[in-house]
C-alpha cells in the first residue's frame, strides 16, 4: 500500500533536514568517528538545498524533478545504511544512520506514483 504522495512528502523534508542538522549535536554523535556528526549536518544542508530546488510546492526555486530527489533520496538512505560500517561506527552513532536509513527507504518505496497521485 503506497500512501506518501508528493505534498507529504514535500513537508517531511525541511524538517527531516533540520533534524539531519541538529540532532547529532544534540545526541553527542561522534564518539565512535567523528565523520557520524559531519556526515549528518552535511547532509541535512543538502537535504534542504535538495528541497528548495525540487519542483513541488514547497521548492523555492524548483529546478530539480521530483524524480530526480527521489534517486537522492534513495540513494542518501543506502549510504546512511552502509556508513556505519565503512566508517566503523560504534553504538548511538552507528543506531542513528541505520534507523534513518532504514526510515527514508521507507518513506521512498512507499511513495504513490504519480499517475496514481494524478487522480487523488
Amino acid at each position: 500500500m503506497k500512501f506518501i504522495t508528493k505534498k507529504i512528502h514535500a513537508f517531511l523534508d525541511y524538517p527531516v533536514a533540520i533534524a539531519l542538522i541538529v540532532l547529532p549535536f544534540t545526541l553527542g554523535l561522534g564518539s565512535s568517528n567523528p565523520i557520524a556528526l559531519y556526515l549528518s549536518v552535511a547532509t541535512g544542508i543538502a537535504a534542504f538545498v535538495l528541497t528548495l530546488l525540487t519542483d513541488h510546492h514547497l521548492g523555492m526555486v524548483p529546478v530539480i524533478s521530483y524524480k530526480m530527489h527521489l534517486i537522492v533520496d534513495f540513494a542518501v538512505a543506502i549510504v546512511f545504511i552502509l556508513a556505519p560500517f565503512i566508517f566503523s561506527f560504534k553504538g548511538l552513532d552507528a543506531y542513528f544512520y541505520w534507523i534513518n536509513g532504514i526510515a527514508v527507504l521507507t518513506v521512498v518505496s512507499l511513495h504513490k506514483p504519480a499517475v496514481a497521485e494524478a487522480y487523488s
